[in-house]
């Protein structure tokens, strides 16, 4: 009896200290278990997360008499300026810049026009059906808002499976088009809040597409910004003459004052860090101590990891939220059928753009020297890959049906209820079978010897055609321009990454730091 009232007296007198402490220790205790289970063909670090969220919930529900799962409230403050960004950044800054470039228009197709055709199935699918199902209440906002939190794809569990070295093509798209995928989802949404539903019509479409390649554009041309000049800053400077610190420290400050002011210009802070970070690790790192580059890549990985598992650990918790359950009035079955519909058009909106532009995307990207780039099975593996939905899914949620995390809202709690349960499954139920799927398709010994060698071949013939030259004779730009011409319709991927590389070299490695590129960018 003394334990318990001594334990008592403490939570009472650091109300804020001790949930914060208990967090913690469950996230340390994610990390042991994460590790313990590192080599288990089913289970993964998310995974693992959410089932010790819900048995931390599970226990909390029960000492709490019923009352609350949670030892902290989500807070779309703390997600989207606090556990998002590092995330971000750091996709941006490990993620191997040579295999994004290359594969760009394909990750560009999939993470953009892929998200509206996702989200024009998702929102249609739901506005015919959900009535059907009784399931009635939502404005033609709310249903726009849907297609979009659905179309926000998850791939950690893919990534976690897929291995840079192994499959660097496949992992280069999973990668890209995951990052790019919740950028244009969360722009989507935020361009989506501006329209006037009321006199919605083929015009309030057409600025709908505006708002969003605007807000897309001025986002990665801020994000660049920041990034060129925090390479420039660390060549100019030179930080490590006195402290690696500072320049650690610059560059963590630089990223996150340019997702900041993102958001403060109201654009998408999520894109911006996202650039910032190609930037930053195609020039700044460069322009840092041998030192600082190992703990700097370090360091964000570190940061980016624990915030990963913070939500994940949050979503497992959630489920439990008997607060959302007693204020949703739906029937049980009605709420299973709409959660059961939002899976189907999930799987039918990922179908209806993976295999019609994997199909543009080999034809973009063909090459004499080698076979298609994106067989079946790759295009399989790809499918599935983006059938999770995560955190930005359950925040774009929390943004649209409620207030400061709190709702009242019967349609709305229902929402978010169905949000975590979707949330839920296809963590759970696709993470499980993504491992044998990847390993049935991929075998380990005969993981495409094609994809590893996917981006090592060059052509032949010397193709890489020199920019034009003000000291050249008009009639030889003009030939050359001919010639650069024909490559751009025969192989336009890889002539406009040659044109890059020849551009980066002499005009912006000099300026902005960085060594030169060796050798013939592959075909």
């Amino acid at each position: 009896m003394e334990m318990f009232e001594f334990i008592r007296n403490v939570v009472q007198q650091h109300e804020k200290v001790v949930p914060i402490s208990l967090f913690v220790a469950i996230l340390c205790l994610c990390l042991v278990i994460g590790h313990l289970l590192e080599e288990n063909r089913w289970v993964n670090e998310s995974i693992t997360a959410i089932f010790i969220g819900f048995i931390a919930g599970t226990v909390i529900l029960f000492l709490s008499k019923g009352k609350s799962s949670h030892i902290l409230r989500f807070s779309e403050e703390l997600f989207f300026m606090y556990l998002l960004p590092p995330i971000i950044f750091n996709a941006g800054f490990q993620m191997k810049k040579k295999q994004f470039f290359q594969n760009f228009i394909t990750i560009m197709l999939f993470g953009v026009i892929g998200v509206f055709i996702s989200a024009s199935i998702v929102t249609d699918g739901s506005w015919w059906l959900f009535p059907k199902l009784g399931f009635v209440g939502l404005t033609a906002r709310d249903y726009l808002a849907v297609g979009t939190i659905f179309s926000a794809t998850d791939t950690v569990c893919t990534l976690q499976v897929l291995h840079q070295d192994e499959t660097p093509l496949l992992h280069s798209l999973v990668f890209g088009e995951g990052v790019v995928n919740d950028a244009t989802s969360i722009v989507l949404f935020n361009a989506i809040q501006k329209i006037d539903i009321a006199r919605i019509n083929s015009r309030s479409s057409l600025q709908l597409i505006g708002d969003f390649f605007y807000l897309f554009s001025m986002s990665t041309g801020l994000g660049i910004t920041f990034g060129l000049v925090t390479a420039y800053l660390l060549k100019t400077f030179y930080f490590g003459r006195h402290s690696t610190v500072r320049e650690l420290a610059i560059m963590v400050l630089m990223a996150y004052l340019s997702y900041t002011l993102a958001e403060l210009l109201a654009l998408s802070g999520i894109l911006t860090v996202f650039f910032c970070g190609i930037l930053m690790s195609h020039y700044a790192w460069h322009n840092v101590t041998e030192s600082s580059r190992i703990t700097t890549r370090h360091i964000f990985a570190m940061m980016s990891f624990v915030a990963e598992t913070f939500i994940f650990l949050y979503v497992g918790m959630d489920a439990f939220d008997m607060e959302k359950w007693k204020i949703t009035r739906l029937s049980f079955g009605t709420l299973m059928a709409s959660f059961g519909t939002i899976v189907f058009l999930i799987l039918l909106g990922r179908a209806a753009f993976i295999f019609p532009l994997s199909a543009f995307s080999n034809y973009m990207n063909r090459c004499p020297e080698r076979p298609l780039p994106l067989t079946f099975k790759h295009q399989v593996i790809i499918w599935w890959a983006g059938l999770m939905r995560g955190a930005v899914s359950i925040a774009l949620a929390f943004k649209q049906f409620t207030y400061s995390g709190v709702t009242w809202d019967p349609i709305g709690a229902a929402m978010l209820t169905n949000t975590i349960i979707v949330v839920l499954f296809t963590t759970l139920v696709f993470g499980f079978l993504t491992k044998p799927l990847i390993y049935y398709l991929l075998p380990p010994r005969a993981i495409d010897k094609t994809d590893s060698s996917l981006g090592s071949k060059s052509p032949k013939e010397d193709t890489i055609l020199p920019l034009l030259s003000f000291e050249a004779s008009a009639s030889t730009n003009i030939l050359r321009a001919k010639d650069s011409l024909t490559m751009l319709i025969e192989r336009p991927v890889y002539t406009v990454h040659s044109y890059w590389r020849k551009f980066d070299d002499t005009y912006m490695r000099p300026i902005f730091g960085g060594p030169l590129s060796s050798g013939p960018p592959a075909c």
